[in-house]
């Protein structure tokens, strides 16, 4: 057997193997939001969206002026508008595994788990649209240029670059909602949402990881370049998108302040950037993290 051979039958074994654990686990571990949430359950009229210290404007002097009621308003709006980002990138990812997954072998672990990633992700998107719904938010999209682009991006990102943009989505999210779901001021709705988000997001984001590393490996020098920034420019969309900036007049806010007081809250930007350390730990190890890469997630943050 010769050694490519036989490096691409123990590539192989590894994966299915990753696979068929996630599977199993998978069987073990899984939610149904329509029972594990009590959708029926008042909601807490002092009860925070989220974490205060996530609302984009904590730690702001505009935080400072503003009513407890208005904090209440902005956190729910702000919870919003991140699921309702996290929703139209569950779309786009589940068009990129298809694509991915596209004739390939049934019979394959990897092929199975991804089929269940692409249920999971459908679980999630009602979940999240139900609780916004709960909540009378309205829905939250990113801007027009934005989709257009995506549409673009999920037609033709493929291998490390479509896998990574679904990990940079996750982590993100992952790394926030873990907060959410401990917050004891945080609605009871979003804090077990989070928790059935976190823990089988879990899954998906070693997927993803597994599959970036078996994508990276051998590929030319221009490869690796066009698929970091490949990586990179999704994540500053995805992460440009999370907050609209419609939930600022939602909470009776100046907008133009609101937007001016974010762009300078090094509190933020702390938080992001600390969100972001295990996944470019990560990004850096599997070869992604380059130059003109880090540039941009400096951008938004992210580094």
């Amino acid at each position: 057997m010769t050694s490519s051979a036989a490096d691409f039958r123990q590539n192989t074994s590894q994966d299915d193997d990753v696979s068929r654990r996630l599977l199993e686990s998978a069987a073990m571990l899984s939610y149904d939001p329509a029972k594990e949430i009590d959708w029926d359950e008042p909601l807490q009229a002092d009860l925070y969206g989220l974490n205060p210290e996530w609302s984009t404007l904590y730690g702001t002097s505009l935080w400072d002026e503003m009513t407890e009621r208005q904090r209440i308003t902005l956190t729910r709006h702000e919870v919003c508008s991140i699921m309702s980002t996290g929703i139209w990138f569950e779309m786009i990812l589940q068009q990129m595994i298809l694509r991915d997954q596209y004739v390939q072998n049934p019979a394959n672990s990897e092929f199975q788990f991804a089929l269940t990633e692409i249920a999971d992700e459908c679980r999630h998107s009602i979940m999240f649209a139900r609780v916004c719904e709960k909540l009378g938010v309205p829905a939250y999209f990113p801007k027009r240029s934005t989709i257009e682009l995506a549409r673009l991006f999920k037609s033709v990102a493929s291998a490390e670059v479509a896998y990574g943009g679904t990990l940079v989505a996750e982590e993100v999210l992952d790394v926030m909602q873990r907060d959410w779901m401990r917050g004891e001021n945080v609605l009871p709705i979003v804090r077990t949402s989070s928790k059935i988000h976190v823990l089988e997001e879990s899954r998906h984001m070693k997927f993803a990881r597994q599959e970036i590393r078996e994508r990276m490996d051998g590929i030319s020098a221009t490869r690796r370049q066009v698929s970091g920034v490949s990586v990179a420019a999704g994540a500053y969309f995805i992460v440009k998108s999370m907050v609209n900036e419609g939930v600022y007049a939602a909470a009776g806010l100046d907008t133009e302040r609101a937007l001016a007081e974010v762009r300078g809250n090094e509190h933020r930007k702390a938080m992001m950037r600390s969100s972001c350390a295990h996944l470019m730990d990560f990004l850096s190890q599997a070869g992604l993290l380059t130059k003109p890469a880090v540039s941009i997630y400096k951008s938004v943050n992210m580094l």
